[in-house]
């Protein structure tokens, strides 16, 4: 006659049942893989306005928020523009504004700017510079064919002929000038094939530190196209493409979000440039020297810049840089 069970039997069994059930649904969970984050492509050119990126990068902004950022290297702008055109990249750090406005002019919606880049004599990116050992003291001395290299793009080689025009000099007779990339700049003047050029920092500053140039006139857009040195001149800035805000508006809002701890952090805590010398190649004894533009994220422009950008944009479009003239307040995007 078989033994009756204990009255706990019951309640054990089915206490073990259940823990068994949890132990499964754990196992079932423990093998489901973690949720990937964001994958976000971004352009960048090689300017120290694209130090920022690299902040984001190193101090993990953009992996707190979520998104993993995949580095796509842009030798012009013409070429970033491209890129954001053809879905090849969703974002650029420092993309020239004339550029991007000349394709919102001819497609709106492609692209907005979430934070520009402020230049002047004080805040300085563009400038000319000369070989060493030049003659040259001032702009006004390029003549007798003086041979100049630009920084590449028609924005970047409109601004450099517009500038040398107001200064007096004609271009074929005292000048001759055009488009290389940035980053053979420092060769084209060691070679002593261009006598020369209108470059970008850090290429400027390293080329003065290694006493292969020497700088003639830095702000040179606010100086003469703008006709306030003091002003800035919101040549180039941190676009997104149009495509990538509207299918992904959170990865969007948080990417800008990383950008803007990026941007603060750029200009507030001089340390930040240390990260120059992994992301641009800086000589390290040269990273603290390398100035930067004033960055202004599109939410934060005062009257002042806004005036400033609309007046830079209709240059662009006096120049035939931009097709047609564009509003400069559709052409950012605030968050």
């Amino acid at each position: 006659m078989p033994r009756p069970a204990p009255f706990f039997a019951a309640p054990l069994r089915a206490t073990a049942r259940l823990a068994g059930a949890a132990a499964f649904v754990l196992a079932a969970f423990a093998v489901l893989p973690a949720q990937a984050a964001d994958r976000i492509k971004v352009g960048v050119f090689p300017s120290s306005a694209a130090l920022p990126f690299y902040v984001a990068v190193n101090r993990g902004y953009f992996k707190e928020a979520d998104l993993e950022i995949e580095e796509v290297p842009m030798t012009s702008h013409p070429l970033t523009v491209q890129a954001l055109v053809s879905n090849g990249i969703d974002a650029a750090v420092n993309l020239v504004t004339l550029e991007g406005a000349n394709m919102e002019s001819r497609r709106p919606n492609t692209l907005k700017y979430i934070s520009l880049n402020g230049q002047n004599a004080q805040h300085v990116i563009e400038q000319f510079v000369v070989k060493a050992d030049s003659p040259a003291r001032t702009l006004k001395d390029f003549r007798n064919g003086f041979k100049l290299f630009s920084a590449p793009g028609p924005a970047n080689i409109g601004a450099a002929r517009a500038v040398l025009r107001k200064v007096g000099l004609a271009e074929g007779k005292d000048f001759t000038i055009q488009e290389q990339q940035i980053g053979v700049h420092l060769g084209a003047l060691q070679s002593g094939n261009f006598d020369g050029g209108y470059t970008l920092e850090p290429s400027a500053t390293i080329m003065v530190a290694q006493k292969i140039g020497k700088r003639i006139e830095a702000g040179v857009i606010s100086t003469y196209l703008l006709g306030n040195k003091s002003a800035s001149a919101f040549a180039a800035g941190a676009v997104m493409s149009g495509r990538f805000m509207a299918d992904k508006p959170d990865v969007a809002r948080r990417f800008a979000a990383a950008w803007a701890r990026g941007v603060k952090e750029a200009q507030a805590d001089s340390s930040a440039r240390g990260y120059l010398v992994q992301g641009m190649k800086v000589p390290p004894e040269l990273a603290a020297t390398v100035p930067l533009p004033r960055i202004v994220m599109a939410r934060d422009m005062a009257p002042a810049d806004v005036g400033d950008f609309q007046k830079f944009l209709d240059i662009g479009t006096e120049l035939g840089v931009v097709k047609d003239r564009i509003d400069g307040k559709a052409l950012v995007r605030a968050f």
